[in-house]
């Protein structure tokens, strides 16, 4: 047993209101089940949800005693990428590359070796700073990787 305020219960961004503690979480990091995870206020609380889930910014996970801890993305190392967008997002998107998909470019976590592809591919890159919400993908809440499919069930 613990003694840390325990979080069993998600509310999706939208779905609740009021005050909340605060917790910013990387893309990685938002992926849980089972986790310790420190407030920006220091307070430390457990999180045990009756399955894996993938945290989006805005969602709430509520303590025992009813307090919530919302959860804000974590800015992170990214590249933007702007050109032939489509294009480009084929390359990314055949690499089973999490990226955030906008009018105007996509965002990816900062990698060398899909930055040289874009780049060879005529992309413009630009390293950036900032939170990182990709594409959830049809078949998982917040991650394209959380279907499970053998790679003969389609052409890379």
């Amino acid at each position: 047993m613990t003694d840390l305020p325990t979080a069993r219960t998600l509310h999706r961004k939208g779905h609740w209101t009021g005050q909340a503690e605060t917790c910013a979480l990387d893309y990685e990091g938002r992926f849980l089940r089972r986790r310790v995870l420190v407030t920006t206020s220091g307070l430390s609380v457990l999180v045990d949800l009756p399955q894996t889930v993938s945290l989006e910014a805005g969602d709430a996970l509520e303590l025992g005693d009813g307090r919530r801890v919302a959860i804000l993305a974590a800015p992170e190392a990214l590249t933007e990428v702007r050109g032939d967008l489509a294009r480009l997002a084929w390359h990314v998107g055949n690499r089973h590359t999490p990226c955030e998909i906008h009018a105007d470019r996509l965002v990816i976590r900062r990698d060398k070796v899909i930055a040289h592809m874009l780049d060879h591919l005529g992309a413009e890159l630009r390293d950036v700073t900032g939170p990182f919400s990709p594409e959830g993908g049809a078949y998982g809440h917040g991650r394209t990787h959380a279907h499970e499919h053998g790679h003969s069930a389609h052409a890379h």
